[in-house]
This record gives structure tokens, sequence and C-alpha cells, in this order.
């Protein structure tokens, strides 16, 4: 799948933690309804079997709105849903050639989080690279947080699209006008929303206007 560096623009990450009295399902659909250009379905807490269910009921529903939908870490789900692609993070490209497992047409996305680990994510075949974390996080309590000018210099280090990713909301996400970052990528920001649509409309226009340098 060719990918867009306008895909990156509003990126939601699955958490079925926070759901209330509602399926995952439900609430990706009204996230895409809300305007999410890209989906990752990540959730840590599942064996494969139910990993690879909960994808096959995903992916159908990301394909009707037409937004790439990859797959966190499980490259053997990845491919036996036939999702768009997969994450992974710094570990597992460890000895690992994840390009040459997933084959030259599936969406590769890797995380970084220092120019030197950028610039390997693009030499291993990454097709976008997820900067983080940008803010303090809920998500990964053991990430600090990025400086602007590190995360600046990462765009600058690259020639791919690039997410920035950890403890963004509609409070701060103004504050990465001038990064260079082609987009955000949210978890609880809109998973967490008593109102998940509305939350993603409303993120999706401040990307737009911090992509703009902040002008409406």
């Amino acid at each position: 799948m060719k990918l867009s560096p306008e895909s990156m623009t509003l990126y939601a990450i699955t958490d079925s933690s926070w759901l209330k009295n509602d399926t995952l399902a439900n609430q990706v659909e009204l996230v895409l309804q809300g305007g999410a250009t890209f989906l990752q379905l990540r959730e840590k807490e599942l064996d494969n079997a139910s990993f690879l269910a909960l994808a096959n009921e995903i992916l159908p529903i990301a394909r009707r709105y037409h937004v790439p939908c990859v797959i966190n870490d499980n490259i053997e789900v990845a491919l036996q849903s036939g999702a768009d692609g997969v994450h992974v993070g710094q570990k597992d490209i460890q000895n690992k050639d994840v390009r040459a497992l997933i084959g030259p047409d599936k969406i590769l996305g890797i995380s970084a989080n220092t120019v030197q680990s950028a610039i390997q994510a693009e030499q291993s075949g990454a097709d976008y690279i997820g900067v983080g974390a940008v803010f303090s996080t809920s998500t990964k309590k053991d990430a600090g947080h990025l400086s602007m000018q590190t995360l600046k210099e990462i765009c600058q280090s690259v020639h791919i699209p690039v997410v920035a990713i950890g403890g963004i909301n509609e409070q701060n996400v103004m504050q990465l006008c001038g990064s260079g970052v082609n987009g955000i990528a949210v978890i609880s920001a809109i998973f967490a929303s008593p109102d998940v649509q509305k939350a993603t409309r409303n993120l999706l226009a401040l990307s737009r206007q911090m992509l703009k340098g902040g002008v409406k």
C-alpha cells in the first residue's frame, strides 16, 4: 500500500481498556467517522488467537473508510489477518529483518526516539516513524519525553513521514507547531473520551491547524 504523509494527520491507536459498555468495533467505527486518517490495532493483553479474531473484525471497518490499518508488534497476526502492515519498536528490529518478513507491499512503521534510531528505522525499510514520547504519557510510564529540538532533528534526519506520539491531547497539540512532524498519534485522547467521534473530529481539526503552523 502506498503511504501518503497526509495519512499521518490523525493516527488513532486502539486501547480496549477504555471501553465502557461498548465494543471496540463500534468505537473504531465512530473514530473513523470522526475522520481518523490511520489506525493501529494495539491490544497488549490479548493472546494471538484473540488478537487475530479482533483484527479480522476491525479490518473490514477500516477498509470501508479507506483508512490504513496496521497491527502493533505482532507480525504473525498482521500477516494472517491481511492487515495493511505492522508497527514495531526498536527491540523488534534488532537481529530481525521485519521488511523481509512482511514483504515489500506492507506498511512498516517503526518507533524511534533519537536521530540515530530514526535513521536506522528508515534504513530498515520503514515507511514512517513514530517518535515519542513528545509529552509525558500514562500509556508508557517509563517513557521520558523528548525535547522539541530532538523532535525537529529527527524530522530533518529522515525522508519518510514522522508521526508524534505520547501524551498528545487537545490542550497541547499546538505546541508541536514547527516541529516538522506529519501528524499526531493518540490513544487515550480519543479512546478515553466519553464521545470518541467528537474527540476525533476536534483532534483532526487541531492537527491540521498545527500542520499549517497554527494558522486557522
